[in-house]
């Protein structure tokens, strides 16, 4: 099943201003809508499944008649022994000749085994298509992470600033030991650096989304602060398994391709089996510069039985080698499906945890954020040092960047729990991107927004 009659029409449902002019993509949507007529690794997909196709045609040409025409010209002189050359001599001729074939099995064998790798190129474009949205997520979703990392980064050097400043304060009215101002000085320091890197891996995050775009993309949205995930009640964790055994398209793939290899050891063992053939030929020939000329019509028609006798070995190799590469066949088929029910209960149990492991996030966050207030406070009241100040704030830090990696982490296990069972849709990218309403990039500092 091909999927891209609904992409299109999602696609011609969309703004005509997400596609026109600006290369800004303001959604998850959007974005998905350029990668889908961008990333060339899709393009490659399409273009070998048309290649594939190709295949089942030429076969089932073999069946159909063959018809050739031929025509000739030429000129010749002749010399006896011990005379001269004779005057030039004139012949051309023509001809048409049919061959259909009557009886033969590799061809029916090797019909069947083209068909199925066409059904395989079917569901490896479906896979693909997949493929792609889980991709173009994926890229999506760390440019929102490594936003909310240079955020968290640009308010953590902010308050080490602060405090680097209070600990100098302190330490000139005597009220600080140097111990702290140094302290203060390498958080502030190591924090600043911090941004340098936050700041290189979000513009390396928007080229890793360009690269599937094929073009930059900017004004993203994200979750807002009320996020609270869902667990999908559809399956349990075994439902969601058999799902994938029965709709997992790259399963479907390898299947089909296990079929093409079956058939081709019925085709090399056709080499055994006799072939009948059916043949007509008409031609007409004329000649000149001799005497006598001659002209002539020719005609045949009838059967031609061909029986392999004796091929030096070579065709009960054909046949080992067809076996072998069918066993081989099998064997990839069994391992892919234990892989993909080990990823399907993989993804479901990820997915599951991943809700608990939000709301723990989410938990640490606000502690570390009271934390911070509360050692900043006790601070100024004298019972609580810098250096307490300092650790509490490099712990609000990992919070507010653990709790943005475990959002974003839980959307794209949706998808990919969806991948692995062979049911992503697009419109479990609009699911999602119904979740996405912030402006992202709105809670960096002006001097990082692209």
């Amino acid at each position: 099943m091909i999927r891209r009659p609904l992409v299109l029409a999602l696609a011609l449902a969309l703004p005509a201003s997400a596609f026109v002019g600006s290369v800004s993509a303001a959604d998850l949507m959007q974005t998905y809508e350029l990668a889908r007529s961008g990333d060339p690794q899709l393009s490659a997909a399409e273009s070998g499944r048309l290649a594939q196709k190709e295949g089942a045609v030429q076969a089932r040409a073999t069946l159909l008649p063959q018809l050739t025409g031929d025509a000739s010209l030429g000129r010749s002189k002749s010399k006896p022994e011990g005379g001269s050359w004779t005057d030039t001599r004139t012949a051309r001729g023509y001809g048409l000749n049919l061959n259909q074939s009557v009886l033969d099995f590799s061809r029916y064998s090797t019909l069947r085994g083209q068909r199925a790798l066409s059904q395989a190129a079917d569901f490896d474009l479906e896979a693909a298509n997949d493929s792609l949205i889980t991709r173009t997520s994926a890229a999506y979703f760390n440019v929102l992470v490594a936003i909310e990392t240079l955020a968290a980064a640009e308010a953590a050097e902010s308050a080490f600033g602060r405090q680097f400043d209070y600990a100098q304060k302190r330490l000139d009215v005597g009220l600080a030991p140097i111990t702290d101002v140094h302290e203060a000085r390498a958080q502030y320091d190591n924090a600043r650096a911090n941004v340098i890197t936050s700041r290189n891996a979000l513009k390396d995050a928007y080229e890793a989304l360009t690269e599937i775009t094929g073009q930059p993309v900017s004004n993203l949205k994200g979750l807002p602060d009320d996020f609270r995930p869902q667990l999908p009640s559809d399956y349990s964790a075994d439902g969601w398994v058999e799902t994938a055994l029965a709709q997992n398209p790259a399963l479907k793939s390898t299947e089909f391709q296990v079929q093409s290899a079956d058939a081709n050891v019925s085709t090399a063992r056709a080499g055994h089996l006799p072939t009948l053939s059916f043949g007509a030929s008409y031609g007409r020939d004329a000649a000149w510069g001799f005497t006598p000329a001659s002209n002539g019509d020719s005609q045949s028609i009838g059967l031609t039985l061909s029986v392999p006798i004796f091929s030096g070995g070579a065709t009960q190799s054909r046949v080992r080698q067809a076996l072998a590469n069918r066993d081989a066949a099998q064997d990839g088929y069994e391992q892919q499906k234990r892989a993909i029910v080990r990823n399907t209960r993989n993804a479901y149990q990820t997915l599951e945890a991943g809700i608990s492991e939000i709301e723990a996030r989410r938990l640490a966050l606000v502690s570390a954020n009271a934390a911070y207030e509360a050692s900043q406070v006790g601070l100024e009241g004298g019972t609580r040092t810098v250096l307490d100040v300092l650790v509490n704030q490099q712990n609000l830090f990992q919070a507010r960047q653990n709790y943005s990696l475990a959002k974003y982490n839980y959307l794209q296990n949706r998808l990919l729990l969806e991948q692995a069972a062979g049911t992503l849709e697009v419109s479990d990218v609009q699911d999602i991107n119904r979740l996405l309403t912030v402006d992202a990039e709105a809670q960096l500092a002006p001097s990082s927004n692209q």
